[in-house]
């Protein structure tokens, strides 16, 4: 092949792997095996090395450079990278819009321009005469650091603006109006003309890893036994600062763009035509919204924000730009961030709080678990209060003490966990927490054991049948939900026979499966099930008595009940709240937290709200009796003491069964208790007879 030969050909493979390149790395579709590419790629580099002076700058071969660097050049940015100023709310969104309004003469913004906020590493694309020349990071958004030869690894970058207009004008007008076009096979004609390449052009964009590369990439590092990469950005980042090109060459490294800084363009969404129509990925998910369509708009962020897990990137929010950039460059910058743009976060994934307590939960097999309870937080969407610790190794592996701020996730979108301490904010008086002296003082009544080879400690000598059986029999038993038919003998008969594994079971009971037992016939089991099918939507304080949270009687769940007024609200309810009720000191609060802290047991009531189980609300009235407290002593004619005492808390009064000064009145019934009617004539409580007593409630 001759000279003149030669560079055709290589005009025509140049021309052939760009517009592979861009199917594959920008349009995510394929127009050739890898394989095809592979040698096409092969013969090109074979050419340019027979004819070296035919080499340029744009050509294929001159994505990976041979040698490291020394050090990276320090650049200066011609037009300055800046931040943007963060908003949570649709709040401070209608403020920024406000404030905005001000400044503009006519005080009208005609529309808004939103994109995705990418999570990589910020960087600047400058072409000259469509080549391109420099690739420098954001830095501090005036000097940044020239990482051309990594950059020119990243495959779908364009090395030249014309590597599209001059081969694939049909696949970028199509592009530019989505890959549908492509598919479909649409004509070039209709679709808006090619942009000029520009002779000076300056691209921003953000360097990625998209999601399932990073999740490949690990698996590797798992195979070859090596740690695995905390996140997408941070190894996108690292990839690109490495002083050996080949190592961002070996990473999955994406660029999308978001700004095209030179030539101007009229609006933001002229931008992004352009970036497109020379080549550039882009989110795809920027959209344009008139003022009258902010509610429109703020239904976006939201949809987004449920969907963006589905995204092949990680982003933590939504970018909103006036979208006249005259408009935008005229309201100008303050400090670091420019006045006409902001980016929603959407919740976050992370973040920090301080550890108040370490409660420790006992599950229904007996297993003592810890739980650190937090200062309230915002995290992925949801308020977050506690998190399991596992068990005692995990405390001492995290040295978590109370009072430690700690960094928290969720794990999986869902469950709340401690990710880290941070040792430099550690209280002063810190002390490392001792888990078997918080068994003893939290169960002073219960011994632990820890089997060996084991990490949970257990409690001693308590089978989970045994524990499951006797939780089912209080969960049953007049104080609670009073379900007749379920005593201890039908109870050890059901759970024997593996009908019952958890409290939830019995809500999933069915009166054929009873009926075979020994114990019960058809009627005896029909009368079961309608019991405890009666059961469901029981009064809020009898079902917070029947959850057998320790230290928590039917006095202390009446007093809950009436502060809280639903389950969800003692749930969510804080160290502070608790304590703040009369007669609950820390050991209750601790036990309250720990229950609801417990994952097992967040999962039993999740069960049960799913077979429509779930307490009525305390209505928030003013109650006849509230601040007032009573003992009932002796037989009643009219109803036995239980129901009576009931009676009593659905007014809002105290029961309790020693006399004290505090005490309102002694109800008095047949063969009343002696040394009650003493005290209570010594300290000059008054006596309530059975009729007063009726009179009194009703």
């Amino acid at each position: 092949m001759n000279r003149v030969d030669a560079e055709k050909r290589i005009q025509k493979l140049r021309e052939l792997i760009n517009d592979y390149r861009y199917h594959y790395h920008v349009l995510d579709e394929s127009i050739m095996s890898e394989a095809a590419a592979d040698s096409l790629k092969h013969e090109l580099s074979l050419l340019e090395a027979e004819y070296p002076d035919l080499v340029t700058p744009d050509s294929p071969t001159q994505r990976v450079a041979g040698k490291p660097l020394d050090k990276f050049t320090k650049v200066k940015h011609d037009k300055r990278m800046i931040s943007l100023a963060d908003v949570f709310s649709e709040e401070e969104i209608k403020d920024w819009i406000s404030r905005n309004e001000k400044l503009i003469p006519g005080g009208k913004i005609e529309e808004f321009f939103t994109d995705i906020k990418m999570d990589g590493l910020a960087c600047s694309l400058k072409y000259h005469d469509g080549v391109l020349v420099q690739a420098v990071t954001r830095g501090d958004g005036l000097v940044g650091e020239d990482v051309t030869l990594n950059v020119k690894t990243i495959q779908n970058i364009p090395l030249s603006l014309r590597s599209i207009s001059s081969s694939s004008g049909r696949v970028a007008r199509a592009h530019r109006h989505g890959a549908r076009a492509l598919v479909l096979g649409l004509p070039a004609s209709g679709f808006p003309p090619i942009e000029e390449i520009p002779s000076e052009a300056e691209v921003r964009g953000e360097i990625v890893i998209f999601k399932k590369d990073f999740e490949t990439l690990n698996e590797l590092q798992r195979k070859k036994g090596e740690p695995e990469y905390a996140n997408p950005r941070n190894l996108a980042a690292g990839s690109i600062r490495q002083l050996d090109p080949k190592v961002a060459a070996s990473r999955p490294l994406k660029f999308i763009a978001y700004d095209l800084v030179t030539p101007d363009s009229l609006t933001w969404k002229e931008a992004y035509e352009k970036l497109r129509a020379f080549g550039f990925q882009t989110s795809n998910e920027d959209r344009v919204f008139k003022y009258a369509e902010m509610r429109q708009m703020f239904r976006y962020i939201h949809d987004l924000d449920e969907y963006r897990k589905g995204l092949r990137f990680n982003t933590d929010g939504m970018v909103i730009k006036i979208n006249d950039r005259a408009v935008y460059d005229r309201l100008g910058i303050v400090g670091k961030t420019p006045r006409g743009a902001v980016a929603f976060k959407f919740p976050a994934e992370e973040s920090t709080t301080v550890v108040k307590d370490i409660v420790i939960s006992i599950g229904r097999t007996g297993a003592a678990t810890p739980v650190a309870i937090f200062d309230p937080v915002e995290v992925a969407g949801t308020t977050v209060r506690h998190a399991s610790l596992h068990n005692a190794d995990e405390i001492a592996r995290l040295d978590i003490r109370i009072g430690d701020t700690v960094i928290i996730y969720k794990a999986g979108d869902i469950i709340p966990q401690v990710k880290e301490v941070l040792v430099s904010l550690r209280p002063e008086n810190s002390e490392p927490f001792d888990y078997e002296k918080a068994l003893t003082r939290q169960y002073p009544d219960l011994q632990f054991e820890r089997t060996n080879g084991e990490v949970v400690y257990r409690v001693k000598g308590e089978s989970s049948d045994y524990i499951l059986k006797r939780a089912i029999q209080y969960f049953a038993s007049k104080p609670a939900l009073n379900i007749e038919g379920l005593g201890e003998k039908n109870v050890e008969a059901l759970v024997s026979a593996g009908l019952l594994n958890s409290i939830a079971d019995l809500y999933r009971l069915k009166a054929l499966e009873v009926a075979k037992l020994e114990r019960f016939g058809e009627l005896s089991a029909n009368n079961l099930i309608k019991a405890i099918s009666d059961s469901k939507n029981a009064p809020l304080n009898k079902f917070i008595t029947a959850l057998g949270i320790r230290h928590v009687g039917a006095q202390t769940a009446a007093v809950l009940s009436r502060k809280f007024g639903t389950l969800e609200g003692l749930m969510d309810a804080t160290e502070d709240e608790l304590l703040e009720i009369p007669d609950i000191g820390v050991v209750v609060a601790e036990s309250i937290l720990a229950y609801f802290a417990d994952e097992d047991n967040v999962k039993l009531l999740n069960e049960m709200k799913e077979l429509g189980v779930w307490p009525s609300e305390e209505k928030n009235t003013e109650l006849p009796l509230a601040n007032k407290s009573y003992i009932v002593t002796g037989t009643l004619s009219s109803m036995g003491r239980e129901e009576a005492e009931d009676k009593l808390r659905l007014l809002g009064a105290t029961v309790t069964s020693s006399v004290t000064k505090n005490t309102t009145a002694l109800i008095v019934g047949e063969k009343p208790g002696k040394s009650k009617m003493e005290k209570a004539a010594k300290l000059g409580i008054a006596t309530i007879n059975e009729k007063e007593f009726l009179e009194l409630i009703n």
